[in-house]
C-alpha cells in the first residue's frame, strides 16, 4: 500500500532505506516521545524495525518529502493493533523537518486510508511532555477522550504518562459508544 499527498510520499520501508532511516531518527528528542524505539538508535534498529512482521492489513509507511530529484525520508507514519484490539496511529517526523506540516499531512492520508479500510475508529496517545503532538492529533479531529494512561517507553527507560485520543470515523460506532 502507498498514498501520495502534494508534497509527500507514503511507502512502506525496505531493508536499502535503513541507513536513511536511522538518519533521520536517530534523535534523541525523537526517540524519547515514542514508546518502542530504544535510544541510542542505530542503523540495526533501524533494520531490526524494517523487518519486524507487521499486521499486513494495517499500513506501516516511511514519510518521504517529495522532491525536484529523489524523495527525501522525514519520518514514519502506521496504523497499527493495540493489545486491547484497537486500532492505534502513530508517527514521528525528523526535528529538521519539524513545523513544515508533515506530520498533519501524513496523518490526514492515513486517516483516509483508515476510512477506506472501514475501520470504526483510531486511537493515539502522546506523552504529555510532547503537546506538539497532541496539537496534530486535534487538527487531524482526534478528540482527547480526557484519560491518562502511563505507557513505557524504551528510550526513557520507563514509564512516561500519555494522554489518550479517539477518532470516530464511523457514526454508527460513536452512537453505539454514547
Amino acid at each position: 500500500m502507498f498514498a501520495r499527498t502534494e508534497r509527500l510520499l507514503l511507502r512502506p520501508g525496505w531493508a536499502e532505506d535503513a541507513p536513511a532511516l536511522a538518519r533521520a531518527i536517530a534523535d534523541e528528542v525523537i526517540v524519547r516521545n515514542l514508546a518502542k524505539a530504544p535510544w541510542p538508535y542505530g542503523v540495526a534498529d533501524a533494520a531490526a524495525g524494517l523487518a519486524a512482521a507487521t499486521d499486513a492489513g494495517l499500513p506501516r509507511f516511511l514519510i518521504l518529502e517529495r522532491t525536484d530529484g529523489a524523495p527525501r525520508l522525514v519520518g514514519s507514519c502506521s496504523l497499527h493493533p493495540r493489545p486491547s484490539g484497537a486500532v492505534e496511529m502513530g508517527y514521528w517526523i525528523a526535528r529538521a523537518d519539524w513545523n513544515r506540516g508533515f506530520a498533519t499531512e501524513a496523518g490526514e492520508a492515513l486517516v483516509a486510508i483508515a476510512r477506506a479500510l472501514r475501520l470504526p475508529r483510531i486511537e493515539a496517545a502522546h506523552f504529555v511532555d510532547n503537546p506538539a503532538s497532541g496539537r496534530v492529533l486535534e487538527k487531524l479531529g482526534f478528540r482527547d477522550t480526557g484519560l491518562t494512561a502511563h505507557r513505557h517507553s524504551c528510550a526513557r527507560g520507563g514509564e512516561a504518562m500519555t494522554r489518550l485520543f479517539k477518532l470516530v470515523l464511523r457514526q454508527e460506532e460513536e452512537s453505539l459508544a454514547a
